[in-house]
């Protein structure tokens, strides 16, 4: 009698390589797109109060995702810890994501209450304009009480796509984006017997979703992978250890963007409104690229688990070939709309030292899709070590450079080649396979 396929050999990856994929970014992509949506819906919102406003915005959200996506490790961890004991089969998925959302609530609590008593300092690096500094100020007292919900919504998304389920953090991020969308022009400008609020009414619009999305994605790990009796707290030591290195990478990475904005920000105002909605679309194709980087993660993952890194090595070559295509496809979406998001999003006294800038952005779209997919290629791998290295060399490159900096097509031409270093390492660790690649042939 034939024997029966292995747990690798009867994935669907396997016979259809390329519509399991899109079948699982897809779901990813949509989430993806939808979550920074809501950033741009804030951008157009409080673009309509000036310049300033704006302006404060964008450093304020800069701050809190150069914070939160220090902790980023706790969700991509999460993600390859359970992916992997799925291939394996066991409890091991069950227990990693019990504990890494008991850390996040933890985590997410202590990181509020340190960062609102360094409020007028974080602010103060940002900007020396006391109107600026007012409205940063306004905005992070009440983005802050968020911050839990912003670490557990990373650690649900993270513990369902590691067991492949892309569809629910669809549904949570529409959800939570669609009530912030909803909030925000009622917060903002007031509505009957509600006061206009200003850019804090963009922030408790922000919080009042991403609250609701947290509860949401807990209650939905817990119904389909179930959580521990008992918090495996014997496992901390295990988990940061594990995180170092993605902290370190995460940070390095919100690092760069954090004085790439505060260069901007200080070259003068409306630098610093242009380049805040430059940022919010780039950060909006970069998470839709990042889609790819989930669903590899997840397949690499999971083939690894069950030992085959063969397939896991087909898994790299699938992904970079979809994030290439569509990094050429939405270079070319970004140069022909460069009018319509000009008019959208950038107040009339910035359009003049836009277009520049913008340029780069569009052009160095494949090699940014590369490297997000190529992250999450090495995530699936745990090769967590040398993306922190990489990324170490790209943000020092590129904080050099910045010192440099006189104008906003100079911030985005060093983010251009701040991209492209993180592409070359990505690429180089697959093919030829450089250092102890744990995706090597042969």
């Amino acid at each position: 009698m034939p024997s029966e396929p292995s747990a690798a050999e009867s994935h669907p990856f396997v016979t259809r390589p390329h519509r399991t994929f899109a079948l699982l970014s897809a779901p990813v992509l949509a989430s993806l797109i939808v979550e920074p949506l809501a950033g741009i819906v804030d951008t157009a919102f409080v673009a309509r109060l000036g310049a300033t406003p704006l302006a404060a915005l964008g450093a304020a959200t800069t701050l809190l995702s150069s914070v939160f996506w220090a902790f980023n490790f706790l969700g991509i961890g999460t993600q390859t810890e359970v992916a992997h004991a799925a291939g394996r089969g066991g409890n091991a998925g069950r227990d990693a994501a019990t504990l890494a959302l008991a850390l996040s609530a933890l985590i997410g609590a202590v990181l509020g209450l340190v960062l609102w008593r360094l409020i007028p300092v974080v602010a103060g690096f940002m900007s020396d304009d006391p109107a600026l500094l007012a409205d940063i100020h306004t905005y992070l007292a009440i983005r802050l009480l968020g911050a839990p919900a912003v670490l557990l919504l990373l650690t649900g998304f993270g513990a369902l796509r590691g067991l492949q389920d892309m569809t629910t953090p669809l549904w949570i991020a529409a959800a939570a984006n669609t009530l912030n969308a909803v909030l925000d022009p009622i917060l903002i400008f007031g509505w009957g017997p509600v006061p206009a609020f200003g850019v804090a009414g963009a922030a408790w619009a922000s919080i009042v979703g991403q609250w609701a999305g947290a509860l949401w994605a807990v209650a939905s790990v817990r119904r389909r992978l179930g959580l521990s009796p008992r918090v495996p707290w014997r496992d901390t030591a295990k988990l940061f250890a594990m995180g170092r290195d993605l902290f370190l990478r995460t940070g390095l990475l919100a690092l760069f963007l954090l004085l790439a904005t505060r260069t901007a920000t200080q070259i003068g105002t409306d630098s610093g409104a242009a380049n805040t909605a430059i940022r919010q679309v780039w950060l909006f194709a970069a998470f839709l690229l990042d889609a790819y980087a989930a669903a590899a993660q997840s397949l690499v993952a999971w083939f690894l688990g069950t030992g085959s890194r063969v397939l896991a090595r087909r898994v790299a070559t699938v992904a970079c070939g979809w994030g290439l295509a569509s990094g050429f496809a939405v270079g070319a979406l970004m140069l022909l709309g460069e009018n319509a998001v000009a008019a959208l999003l950038v107040p009339a006294t910035a359009r003049g030292i836009f277009p520049g800038a913008w340029m780069l952005l569009a052009l160095t779209q494949p090699l940014n899709a590369l490297s997000f997919v190529t992250d999450g290629i090495h995530w699936g791998a745990r090769d967590y070590g040398y993306l922190r290295n990489a990324m170490f060399a790209a943000t020092a490159t590129g904080a050099a450079l910045l010192g440099l900096a006189h104008s906003l097509v100079f911030v985005w031409a060093v983010t251009a080649i701040w991209v492209s270093i993180r592409a070359a390492f990505g690429v180089a660790r697959i093919w030829p396979g450089v250092g102890r690649a744990p995706l090597r042939s042969g």
